[in-house]
């Protein structure tokens, strides 16, 4: 064994002794998960008027004021990861401060990637708007309150993608110290880090390109907008590790995607387009030189107003709602609403998939253009059409009697709405394969012929379905084709009908 020697050995002695060490460190402190994590606390709660006699208070000429309380809260990112805009899952503003039993006179902010100008009051609310905030980055929010005694109770709510919202609180002479200090700690990794780097080049030095084959280019990727997230996510990875790629993702509907890919490879008049269609099930008929590949399985899921309790309905229930002979909630048990069918465009794979696996025909005509009301009076029921899936989510979390589709993770963790299950079943990742659950289905990704082995199309595709892509596909809640399970179900559909 010619990597056998007193130098090597003694490197790779020392980075698993690094390891060892390091492993220590970090249980015994305890690390906290990187992830997506916004923590709040009160640092100043004070009556800024006097209850007894307002003339002794600040606010002494306005009676009205004379249980004024000042309140500083401070509001950061103690996440492992940075906070973006697109990771706060509600669609009017960021995050809600709440003073329980105290009304909002003003606020102000300090170190706010926003202007006080941005702040919206309601009663004893303040909305906040979409703030990124990098690791440990934080803003201070200064309000004026009455009605209340100072230390009523103050919370922040939010939703973050992948992440959570916590009070936190200050370090005191109480708190027992850090076993290591953050110093330390960074020190100790970092050298870790660098021993082993060291000895993996000593012994595994090897000249040979990275087994995915980075490639250098731009590339596009359109269609399904259910597996949108997914591709996202990789295509920012891959750019990250590989210089000089660039993968635009162009999400418009799996039906578009095909088309535009179809489009592209026919204006090209030699070679493959650097374009990749995601397809919510196979192709359409009449596409001959689309070249396909099984990603994934993934799930879709009906979604339900929270006005109608029900969160079980049949397959027949549900072909009896999009016939029209049902209209309204009350026929089912529910409450006396009409039903209201939000639908994706013809574009949408997730459509197509939900009128194959789950109706077994086609939807019925659109009738209404804002979703509440018929435009057609001769239509037997009120459906309408829109273009993505985040509108139709929050199209049926604002109608009372609204029911719509989606992508299984996108139906989660969304106010006005819940998920419905089909025949007692409800979608399950880990019971693909077994369970009868009808509305799931294949991902397909399609190139225009067979692209070069070196093309950005090949590599990223490679990508997709290999290794990195194998746990972001897992991490959005769908079933990779490439793994045992995978190379067993990918392909076997559930019957239809």
């Amino acid at each position: 064994m010619d990597w056998v020697s007193p130098e090597n050995v003694i490197a790779v002695l020392t980075a698993v002794l690094g390891v060892v060490v390091t492993f220590a460190v970090l249980v015994i402190e305890r690390r906290v998960p990187r992830r997506k994590r916004i923590g709040y606390r009160v640092q100043l709660d004070t009556p800024v008027g006097d209850r007894d006699d307002p003339r002794l208070g600040l606010f002494d000429e306005q009676p009205d004021m004379a249980d004024a309380t000042l309140v500083l809260l401070r509001i950061e990112n103690d996440g492992g990861v940075s906070i973006g805009r697109e990771d706060y899952n509600w669609e009017t503003h960021g995050l809600t401060v709440s003073f329980d039993g105290r009304t909002v006179r003003a606020a102000a902010v300090t170190h706010a990637p926003f202007g006080t100008a941005a702040l919206t009051r309601h009663g004893s609310e303040i909305r906040l708007p979409k703030a990124p905030l990098n690791r440990g980055q934080y803003f201070k929010l200064l309000t004026l309150l009455t009605g209340g005694p100072e230390g009523s109770p103050v919370t922040v709510t939010g939703e973050i993608r992948d992440g959570t919202i916590h009070v936190n609180h200050s370090a005191t002479f109480d708190d027992k110290p850090a076993l290591f200090s953050r110093a330390a700690r960074r020190v100790t990794v970092a050298l870790t880090a660098c021993v082993v780097v060291l000895a993996s080049i000593i012994v595994f030095r090897d000249d040979a390109p990275p087994p995915m084959g980075c490639a250098r280019g731009t590339l596009t990727v359109t269609g399904s907008t259910a597996f949108e997230p997914v591709v996202r996510d990789l295509a920012r990875q891959y750019e990250d590790a590989c210089e000089g790629a660039t993968v635009v993702v162009d999400a418009r509907g799996s039906t578009a995607g095909i088309r535009a890919l179809a489009d592209a490879g026919k204006a090209r008049p030699k070679g493959s387009p650097a374009l990749v269609a995601l397809s919510d099930g196979p192709k359409p008929a009449g596409y001959p030189q689309l070249r396909e590949t099984m990603v994934a399985v993934s799930l879709f899921t009906l979604v339900l107003n929270d006005h109608v309790r029900l969160d079980d309905l049949t397959r027949e229930e549900i072909r009896a709602l999009y016939r029209g002979d049902i209209t309204n909630w009350k026929t089912l048990g529910g409450p006396d609403l009409p039903v209201r069918l939000v639908s994706r465009d013809a574009d949408s794979g997730t459509r197509e998939v939900f009128q194959r696996r789950v109706l077994g025909r086609n939807e019925p005509a659109n009738s209404s253009r804002n979703c509440a009301s018929k435009d057609d009076p001769d239509a037997r029921v009120i459906r309408c059409e829109l273009d993505s899936t985040d509108q139709v989510l929050s199209t049926v979390a604002a109608l009372p009697g609204a029911v719509g589709y989606t992508e299984l993770r996108a139906g989660t963790g969304l106010k006005g709405l819940h998920r419905v299950a089909v025949d007692g079943r409800r979608p399950n990742v880990d019971e693909i394969g077994s369970s009868p659950y009808p509305y799931r289905e294949t991902e397909y990704a399609y190139t225009w012929g067979q692209p070069p082995a070196d093309s950005l199309t090949s590599s990223f595709l490679t990508f997709l379905r290999q290794g990195g892509g194998q746990s972001v596909i897992v991490t959005h809640g769908h079933l990779p084709c490439t793994t045992p399970k995978g190379l067993r179900v990918c392909g076997a559909t559930p019957p239809l009908g």
